[in-house]
């Protein structure tokens, strides 16, 4: 790779291996889970709408309604509500691991939905081993909390989510501007959960913290991490762009024990370690990134 795409590269890492820390910092302060994605969507596609009417990337998108409106509901509009929801029981570090599964559900729904994709081989050996790690992670670090069990599991709903996003990608709006969908994904999302931001708005004005959070959230880690993406994948190619998946966690789990002072026991470190060892031998060529 160039230099600037390592440059790129080192920037994705870290822009979308932080949102699960604003998040955090977001609702510990008492702003609502679904106040919180609205206002990340809507920052987003406030700043993002110009750019793609600028460079022509809505048009054609009539003909693919329907799939913008899964690609918005898997990919946007619900896991940021359930990941905001289930950072109110767990820890950011953990939320990070948890979506780090992403390749894993990926290859899962493969065996349902594209037979032609069905793991085999190696990569049926990555899924076991990535299970086990989400067993380790579920069975020993946080069974036996109901709390922290819930929030897990929205998040891995969250991350089902992300799963399928790429199928419908894949199927239905591959030969688009990418910039297109999303950015008409990002308004539609603004507009589906205005109602609940509506109703359970914060009490009072949020913290400083807070609200630097859902900034950051809206511009650095929708906006400038999906530029910085796709500049990515125009230098070095979608395999190797996709790699931060596997550093995102990391990147993750640094932010939270330094800055939020977060306690990651030795089995947590396993279960990353396996979950990412799976998710490598069985996403194959199915790698994707997410935020």
């Amino acid at each position: 790779m160039t230099a600037r795409a390592w440059v790129l590269f080192a920037l994705s890492s870290i822009i979308w291996g932080v949102p699960y820390l604003f998040i955090k910092v977001a609702v510990d302060a008492g702003v609502p889970p679904a106040f919180v994605a609205w206002a990340r969507v809507s920052l987003g596609a406030a700043l993002l709408l110009p750019i793609a009417l600028r460079r022509g990337a809505l048009r054609g998108l009539r003909g693919h309604v329907w799939a913008i409106v899964a690609y918005t509901a898997t990919e946007i509009a619900v896991p940021f509500v359930l990941i905001a929801v289930g950072e109110q029981h767990i820890s950011s570090s953990l939320a990070a691991i948890l979506v780090a599964t992403m390749p894993l559900q990926l290859a899962l729904l493969a065996f349902w939905i594209s037979p032609a994709d069905r793991p085999t081989g190696l990569r049926v050996v990555g899924l076991v081993i990535g299970l086990g790690g989400v067993i380790a992670l579920l069975g020993v670090d946080v069974g036996g909390r109901p709390n922290e069990l819930l929030g897990a599991a929205l998040v891995l709903l969250a991350t089902l989510g992300y799963a399928a996003a790429p199928l419908i990608v894949s199927r239905h709006l591959a030969d688009l501007d990418p910039l297109g969908p999303v950015t008409a994904s990002l308004v539609l999302a603004a507009i589906v959960l205005l109602p609940a931001a509506v109703l359970r708005p914060p009490h009072g004005l949020p913290t400083p913290a807070a609200l630097g959070a859902i900034a950051v959230l809206g511009v650095v880690c929708t906006v400038l991490g999906l530029i910085i993406f796709f500049q990515l994948i125009a230098e070095a190619g979608p395999s190797r762009a996709s790699l931060i998946t596997y550093v995102n966690p990391v990147v993750a789990v640094v932010v939270g024990v330094l800055l939020l002072h977060e306690h990651v026991g030795l089995m947590s470190l396993l279960g990353l370690l396996l979950i990412l060892d799976g998710s490598w031998l069985a996403a194959g060529d199915t790698h994707a990134a997410h935020a």
